[in-house]
């Protein structure tokens, strides 16, 4: 296997795969539903160990969504949840944020989303990420394709990195603050959400997203099934493919591009590897 590529899951006929996608579809659609509840404003919110928010509205939306997707031979893994390892056995198992970017959903930040990933022998083969204050829906399967909003969309084929878009999280644009970034030949956008993040570089608005910093398998599974689907890379910042469905859940850092950039990024990211 090339390094970087993703692991190979067995084949599925397409028409089981839309199946899949469209499981998604209505489970984002109810997600939406059980939002519409909440409002950031008023919203119960709890920290859990540090200073991580869980509101109300993650609790809800998790219990709908764990009632609506996996049947009795599939597995759950929920930022939300309690994680029974039983899923280890499982060969199909859902990984799910119900709100990825807690933080920006209590400030006001649009860029929080909803995040279900479907992986299968360790593969995250089908993903959805909807991010409802932009009214945006990510679709993808590998070797089905990815939609936004119900049009096709293709990660980004520009060649170099010179000229185009990276993101970063808020937390690393902080630590080294933009003159530093500003002395790159690309752009920079902080973008928190994991999910998020990745859906944009499958929907080729940016070209590349990395952070050295080690992962949840829930923040990541739906996005790089989303990637891959439209054609791009995603590995470990070391260039390993990901492996989802293990324990602990977690992926050592994250690399994303377009289909021509994987190598410039590894090479834009050496010195700090």
């Amino acid at each position: 296997m090339l390094k970087g590529a993703m692991p190979c899951a067995s084949a599925e006929p397409p028409a089981s795969r839309q199946a899949d996608l469209e499981r998604i579809r209505r489970a984002l659609a109810l997600a939406g539903r059980v939002l519409r509840a909440f409002r950031a404003t008023s919203v119960g919110v709890r920290y859990k160990a540090g200073t991580s928010p869980v509101t109300e509205a993650d609790l809800a939306v998790d219990q709908a969504l764990r009632r609506a997707l996996p049947r009795p031979d599939e597995g759950w893994l929920s930022e939300e949840s309690p994680d029974d390892r039983a899923r280890l056995e499982r060969r199909r198992v859902w990984v799910v944020d119900p709100l990825d970017g807690t933080r920006e959903f209590l400030e006001g930040i649009p860029d929080w989303c909803v995040s279900i990933g479907l992986v299968e022998d360790g593969v995250a083969v089908a993903g959805g990420v909807y991010a409802p204050a932009r009214r945006e829906l990510f679709l993808g399967a590998v070797g089905v394709g990815a939609t936004l909003n119900g049009r096709p969309v293709r990660a980004s084929t520009r060649p170099t990195l010179e000229g185009g878009l990276v993101l970063v999280s808020r937390w690393a644009l902080r630590r080294r603050g933009r003159r530093a970034w500003q002395a790159r030949p690309y752009r920079v956008r902080p973008v928190g959400p994991v999910a998020y993040a990745l859906a944009l570089i499958a929907a080729g608005r940016a070209e590349a997203a990395w952070d050295r910093a080690t992962k949840a398998e829930w923040d990541v599974a739906a996005g790089a099934a989303l990637v891959v689907a439209a054609g791009g890379h995603v590995t470990t910042w070391d260039g390993a493919p990901l492996v989802f469905n293990r324990w602990p859940p977690r992926i050592p850092g994250l690399v994303a591009t377009g289909p021509h950039l994987l190598e410039a990024v590894r090479r834009e990211l050496a010195p700090r590897t």
